[in-house]
């Protein structure tokens, strides 16, 4: 026989939901219901920290190159505009695509901070996590690296933080250098984690003519992965369209391969010969963009071809978040 659940008090008061304090999870709920803190009030904050933000970019400038940045670029900065302007002493803040040690961010002894977008974080809403190390990293002594930790359910987001009318222009490089101000003078062991980084990151080009198109190059093959803001279930639509018109390559040797799924928007994906170069890609990208905008704006229902050419794109889609 299952054990009854103790009885609160008759006297005892009870709190409100916005005053419940958080306690260990096996301790008694300070709410007075009896029950432990994980199975009464901790687990409505619990779901709130874990539930999954399926577009934590959402609402913020630049969400295409947010997520290209996550997930497809090795190295790469962004600085940051803040409402209300920089705090004292903090003469700039610059998102970067990963840093030493995979510390979330950096405080550096200038007091400029770096706020590291590659980490794991540990709640499902991504924007809240960067925003509350964003905000430790402000905090924190010049000098000090932030570590992890577990978010707040009721912290603010990046959309809370972060200028929207302000523009996000990422700066790609060639290696990690950017963690250091002067690597001439970087120590045996910081020299030693430059090199292994460097040798790791693929070749990246952002492309200049179109958004959140990324050329990169590996040893067989290059690729041209773009980072689309339309619904899925349209720009699918779209994409079928022109692959079954046999105008959805980027010119000769180039194929359309399939996409990824990231943090809510589609990431379609080009092979490209390995003699393409990312100024090669321009024009051609440039055109596809116009020919996408054409098939993005019907409406009439798909036929046959279309609907099968659709089903092969749908097969070879992969998510990644």
């Amino acid at each position: 026989m299952a054990k009854k659940r103790p009885q609160s008090k008759a006297g005892k008061p009870q709190l409100k939901d916005g005053e419940i304090p958080v306690v260990g999870a096996r301790e008694p709920c300070p709410c007075g219901s009896g029950r432990r803190y994980k199975a009464c009030h901790g687990r409505a904050a619990a779901h709130a920290v874990t539930e999954l933000v399926q577009r934590p970019f959402e609402g913020i400038s630049g969400e295409c190159d947010w997520i290209a940045l996550r997930e497809l670029v090795p190295a790469a900065t962004v600085e940051l505009t803040l409402k209300g302007g920089l705090p004292e002493g903090v003469p700039s803040v610059s998102l970067a695509t990963v840093l030493p040690m995979a510390w979330p961010a950096l405080r550096r002894d200038d007091g400029s901070v770096l706020l590291a977008l590659q980490n794991d974080t540990s709640s499902g809403d991504l924007s809240r996590d960067l925003a509350d190390t964003l905000h430790r990293a402000l905090e924190a002594d010049p000098g000090s690296p932030v570590t992890a930790r577990r978010v707040p359910a009721d912290g603010p987001r990046l959309q809370d933080v972060l200028d929207p009318d302000a523009p996000f222009e990422p700066v790609v490089h060639t290696g990690f250098e950017f963690w250091v101000p002067d690597a001439s003078n970087a120590t045996a062991e910081v020299s030693a984690s430059l090199e292994r980084a460097n040798a790791a990151a693929i070749p990246t080009t952002r492309l200049s003519g179109v958004d959140a198109a990324y050329w990169c190059e590996t040893p067989e093959k290059n690729h041209l992965r773009w980072v689309m803001p339309h619904p899925e279930e349209q720009l699918l639509d779209a994409l079928a369209r022109l692959h079954a018109a046999g105008t959805s390559s980027l010119g000769e040797g180039t194929r359309l391969v399939g996409s990824f799924r990231a943090h809510g928007l589609m990431v379609p994906v080009w092979d490209l010969p390995s003699a393409m170069g990312a100024e090669e890609c321009e024009k051609p990208a440039a055109q596809f963009a116009e020919r996408l905008v054409e098939a993005l704006a019907s409406d009439a229902p798909l036929t046959g071809e279309e609907r099968r050419a659709r089903g092969g794109l749908t097969n070879r889609q992969v998510t990644l978040s």
